[in-house]
């Protein structure tokens, strides 16, 4: 097995993006970093993969401060995670941590991190749609956010963050990439009166849609509201030409996952996410 680095998006698209796409809802972040990386600068990023005779049998992508993503095809060779981990550290480049499939996930940090010292942040299962099942609205309706919503809704997702344990962003950065989705036809809200939840249309693959950022305020859980918003966003994905919907929730929180169940939603496979 070889390890080779990549420092163009494109050739690294180019030897890598079939393989992704044979398990395109699993790899909808990384494959949706690639094709945003099209775009964007890379210089500071971290484009690998290890391969054999047979071609990659392992995909890895970090762009900092976030962590490592990895895809490994089921019935890789072994040692290909442990090879990854030595040549990145060879090279200098320094994980914040590793977000991946748990067993891929695990056997790099062990080998990445000798001395155990990689913690397991949370679990996640990515979970799919393919037909939305029948399920029961609550009162109100779905509609877009506009500018009336900025007092409220980068609260929100602050909140979202603490509820998560994930806090990529400050704040004020969180205004800023809310106010940039005003108008793109990308964050909903389900409304009852006021404002009671709200989900996001987060990231593309050729063939599917990631909803997130789903968020119901403490005192409005409980009345199917978070059941409605993503159902009917989901709806709306699928009937517009999407394959499928896919999202991530805590693997531990059994009350999330009935409300993606119950619209239809079944687990693919697990993500840990560790950090280093």
């Amino acid at each position: 097995m070889e390890f080779i680095r990549y420092f163009s998006v494109d050739a690294f698209s180019s030897d890598v993006l079939d393989l992704l796409l044979k398990n395109e809802a699993e790899n909808n972040l990384l494959i949706s970093m690639l094709t945003e990386g099209k775009s964007k600068g890379s210089a500071d990023w971290l484009m690998a993969a290890i391969a054999d005779s047979g071609g990659i049998v392992l995909a890895a992508f970090c762009s900092k401060p976030f962590n490592l993503l990895l895809y490994e095809p089921e019935n890789g060779p072994e040692g290909a995670a442990e090879l990854l981990a030595r040549e990145i550290r060879r090279i200098g480049f320094d994980l914040p941590g590793v977000l991946a499939e748990s067993g891929i996930a695990r056997r790099f940090s062990d080998a990445y991190r000798a001395d155990g010292s990689g913690r397991l942040h949370m679990t996640m299962a990515v979970m799919r749609l393919d037909k939305l099942a029948d399920y029961e609205k609550a009162p109100g309706a779905m509609r877009e956010i506009d500018g009336r919503d900025m007092f409220y809704v980068p609260f929100w997702e602050h909140a979202f963050g603490d509820d998560c344990r994930v806090h990529d962003f400050s704040l004020p950065e969180i205004v800023e990439r809310v106010r940039t989705r005003l108008g793109k036809g990308t964050h909903f809200i389900w409304e009852d009166g006021s404002p009671v939840s709200q989900a996001v249309y987060g990231r593309n693959t050729p063939n599917g849609a990631i909803v997130n950022m789903v968020y119901t305020p403490p005192h409005f859980r409980g009345r199917g509201y978070a059941t409605s918003v993503v159902g009917e966003l989901s709806r709306s994905l699928l009937a517009k030409g999407k394959s499928f919907c896919a999202l991530y929730v805590d693997a531990e929180n059994p009350v999330s996952r009935r409300v993606y169940q119950k619209l239809g939603y079944y687990d693919i496979c697990t993500f840990d996410d560790i950090r280093f």
